[in-house]
């Protein structure tokens, strides 16, 4: 696959193609306010946890690093998990490094398709149901797939959100893409203001594994890491 191709180090002539690709998945955007880089030297990340048909639990390899080296972090997170992993969730919802955001409440990969009352819905229903399990409300919203339109956009921030995407794909839900090949990827690829996405739900083929030596390297280049909060956007 294109990203297991531009993870190797030889493929470098491939990078501009793949990422070309991987934005041909994204409607027209022209004048979006997504918001893909933070305002401050400083690294965020992000973390995907979506349930479609197949039952998907946290993926606790990469969660239980995050917690051990309270590195702080942001999930954007959709109903069906919220609900089968809400014990996990009201547990790390309490931490002060820990962000639970808004990632829609049934994961239509194609929002911008959708009428206004079911784009409206699939944002509170997720926001109701997330307040009354962890007590908070939340702020920042992430299309899923990445895929909107001008007017779908439009009417999230309406609601008051801050549309969050991020900064250059890591790849990690390839399976063919290894440990080391995510690893030198994401090192290779991550400057200061960076929003970094990842996945918790299990579609992180190689990411539990990858995790602890990419903070480790990004650190040792004198990154830090924040909540989207903290990174002034």
């Amino acid at each position: 696959m294109i990203i297991s191709c531009i993870l190797h180090k030889n493929c470098s002539f491939f990078v501009g193609f793949a990422i070309l690709s991987l934005l041909c998945f994204v409607p027209c955007q022209v004048n979006a306010d997504i918001i893909e880089k933070l305002n401050v030297k400083a690294v965020a990340l992000t973390f995907d946890a979506c349930e479609t048909t197949t039952p998907s639990q946290f993926d606790e390899k990469v969660l239980s690093y995050l917690l051990k080296e309270q590195i702080p972090f942001t999930v954007f997170i959709t109903l069906k998990f919220a609900l089968r992993n809400q014990d996990r969730l009201r547990e790390i919802a309490k931490l002060p490094f820990v962000e639970i955001e808004n990632h829609s409440f049934l994961h239509y990969q194609h929002m911008e398709l959708l009428s206004p009352d079911t784009v409206r819905e699939e944002v509170t229903y997720l926001e109701k149901h997330l307040k009354r399990m962890i007590g908070k409300k939340t702020k920042y919203f992430r299309f899923p797939a990445g895929n909107y339109d001008e007017k779908t956009l439009k009417q999230i921030e309406g609601m008051g959100y801050k549309v969050v995407h991020w900064t250059f794909p890591s790849g990690d839900p390839d399976k063919e893409v290894t440990p080391t090949m995510l690893t030198n990827w994401v090192v290779s690829k991550t400057k200061p203001g960076n929003i970094l996405i990842f996945h918790i739900n299990g579609r992180g083929y190689s990411t539990g594994d990858a995790l602890p030596n990419i903070i480790s390297s990004l650190r040792k280049k004198g990154i830090k890491f924040v909540k989207l909060e903290d990174g002034r956007i």
